[in-house]
């Protein structure tokens, strides 16, 4: 896979989860975002070097978060889980949207016999993965993840409360996950987001996770 195929989806992966953040919260009430700049699908308002670095060199990393001020809204604990909603989803209909047309192209000689043109089913099977990967991995119920305030809002006001105390432990947690993931190149995370992630991409695409990363690494 071209490293150009790996920017240019990092690049729209990243925008398009955190441009809906702040999109969601700019519709409820809080225009912090707005304010910042974040309210944009420029990518580069969105990007953070190092973060952006690990995309590419390690297959894992982050993006800049959006600002968001919970004291804007009107329901903050119901609000901020549509929020956290909201990053997520739209990676999951970005996958869906990747995963037809690549039905479709799949399916046309021309794209499949022509190396001119195979590069396009490459870029969408690097979307697909991405996408459904952010998207899984970002509902995971740990801080800072997205998946917390989603849980944080299904939960009853005092076990929210309760497991609002313990956000910096279950932050240092799963950076100790992702070290010793990297270090011992045990893929702890990959256990809890590669299956739904492949059954995702079948349902999506037609196609397993496996088959797609056998696109990617054809030359």
């Amino acid at each position: 896979m071209s490293i150009f195929i790996l920017i240019a989806v990092i690049l729209y992966t990243i925008t398009i989860h955190e441009y809906s953040h702040g999109w969601m919260a700019h519709k409820l009430g809080d225009n912090t975002a707005y304010l910042a700049g974040r309210l944009t699908l420029n990518p580069i308002s969105h990007l953070d070097l190092v973060g952006t670095l690990m995309f590419i060199f390690l297959h894992f990393g982050y993006a800049k978060p959006v600002p968001v001020n919970a004291m804007n809204f009107k329901n903050p604990k119901k609000d901020m889980m549509l929020v956290g909603i909201a990053g997520p989803f739209s990676n999951l209909i970005s996958a869906l949207g990747f995963g037809f047309i690549f039905r479709i192209l799949s399916g046309n000689e021309i794209i499949l016999s022509n190396p001119n043109y195979f590069f396009v089913l490459q870029l969408l099977a690097a979307a697909i993965i991405l996408n459904l990967a952010i998207a899984v991995f970002n509902i995971l119920p740990i801080f800072p993840l997205d998946g917390s305030h989603i849980l944080k809002g299904l939960l009853p006001a005092e076990l929210a409360y309760k497991y609002n105390l313990y956000n910096r432990q279950f932050m240092f947690i799963l950076i100790a996950i992702i070290a010793i993931s990297i270090i011992a190149g045990i893929p702890i995370l990959g256990f809890l987001v590669w299956p739904p992630v492949n059954i995702l991409a079948k349902l999506f695409s037609g196609v397993s996770l496996h088959t797609l990363e056998q696109i990617l690494a054809l030359h």
